[in-house]
């Protein structure tokens, strides 16, 4: 079996403006450092149960300075990996809501529909293409850590993909759980598949 403990990146200025980020690389803001030493703490405390082998990473900047303090109190390196970045939203990046309903509005309804084919204006990921990018990256890091518990930063997007993969949650219903920023989330790979072990935990942010 294999453990992967999946946590979204901090807080940004982004995130406060409801902008979507996308692959824009936006920094943490200073809430946003300091949700990434409290999630690095609350980690150091469980690997003294169940140790970690690998800590992984998007390569956007936002997930990366989230993970260095991570890595740094588990005494790892942060890999990279670019498959954990968050959905290429294209045209919609540095927009908020509001802004995409006054200029995109029937391609801002097709997204909120959940559109699976619906590739997103500029260059955009599909919702059925991110959902395979997704499954390929976990599926690679499970299979490169076997028995073993590996920490992974990565994004919103990248974490309702995920939840619905070990939850058995169809890409079209409507998303069901918050994902806060720097929350801690487990899944787990056996013979069966995917099962979720714990979501959206925060205890360590309040």
């Amino acid at each position: 079996m294999t453990e992967l403990v999946l946590v979204r990146h901090g807080l940004t200025a982004w995130n406060r403006e409801t902008r979507f980020q996308g692959h824009i690389d936006i920094p943490l803001d200073p809430e946003g450092h300091e949700e990434a030493e409290r999630a690095a703490h609350a980690l150091a405390d469980r690997a003294l149960a169940a140790p970690v082998s690998a800590v992984y990473s998007s390569d956007l900047t936002r997930a990366r300075q989230t993970a260095e303090p991570i890595a740094r109190r588990l005494g790892l390196a942060v890999q990279v990996d670019p498959a954990m970045r968050e959905r290429h939203y294209g045209a919609f990046e540095g927009m908020t809501p509001e802004e995409l309903q006054r200029d995109w509005g029937p391609e801002f309804a097709r997204w909120r529909g959940r559109d699976l084919d619906f590739a997103l204006p500029g260059g955009g990921e599909s919702l059925r293409g991110f959902h395979d990018r997704v499954l390929a990256a976990i599926e690679a890091m499970a299979a490169r850590h076997p028995g073993e518990r590996v920490v992974a930063v990565t994004h919103g997007g990248v974490l309702d993909v995920v939840h619905r993969i070990a939850a058995g949650i169809a890409l079209t219903d409507p998303r069901r759980q918050p994902i806060r920023n720097a929350s801690l989330n487990a899944i787990r790979r056996d013979a069966r598949g995917w099962a979720v072990v714990a979501w959206g935990l925060v205890d360590h942010l309040d």
